[in-house]
């Protein structure tokens, strides 16, 4: 494989790619997405839009997914540090309600494959982030689904130091369980 590598996790369809960087004096360089690479690897979807955010310590956005327009969506850290989680939404799968989570960094520069049918969110766990990914979709804002983040059912284990105040969208506070779904 050319500039990345490629592992797996617990849960399949869901992937960690960590790309080759280039250093020396004046810096580094990296191909942070080369459609020949990514299709070598198994993951040969088209990406049409890409987006970015930036976040301060502490904002946590998700569980979100796409009801009727699901995306694959392959996410990084280019500032700051994230824990980054993908819920798998796939009913018919044998990992349907579970949960992987990754710390996505602008020094360790992974990257996470996300397809369609997971709930997908974030928390910034840095003083300041920004976050980028590429969809293989268009956002369609009336399409929306999320799952509440704390949601017994799902577990997931968020990495919140002591003391820290959560910082949620209102969208984000309402969302119900995975049962509801």
């Amino acid at each position: 494989m050319g500039q990345i590598i490629v592992e797996t996790c617990n849960i399949e369809g869901l992937k960690i790619i960590t790309p080759t960087v280039h250093g020396d004096a004046r810096g580094y360089f990296m191909e942070t997405y080369n459609y020949n690479d990514f299709k070598e690897a198994g993951i040969p979807e088209i990406f049409v839009q890409d987006n970015q955010s930036a976040s301060k310590r502490g904002v946590l956005r998700g569980l979100h997914f796409q009801k009727n327009f699901p995306q694959d969506k392959l996410v990084r850290a280019i500032k700051g540090a994230v824990f980054d989680v993908a819920v798998d939404m796939r009913k018919d799968s044998k990992t349907y309600g579970k949960w992987h989570g990754e710390l996505l960094t602008e020094e360790n520069k992974k990257q996470f494959f996300v397809p369609k049918n997971f709930a997908h969110g974030y928390l910034v766990l840095s003083e300041y982030a920004e976050f980028c990914y590429k969809c293989t979709d268009f956002y369609h804002p009336d399409d929306e689904g999320g799952i509440m983040y704390n949601d017994p059912a799902i577990g997931v284990e968020w990495p919140i130091p002591e003391g820290l105040e959560l910082i949620l969208s209102e969208r984000d506070t309402r969302w119900g369980s995975i049962e509801d779904i």
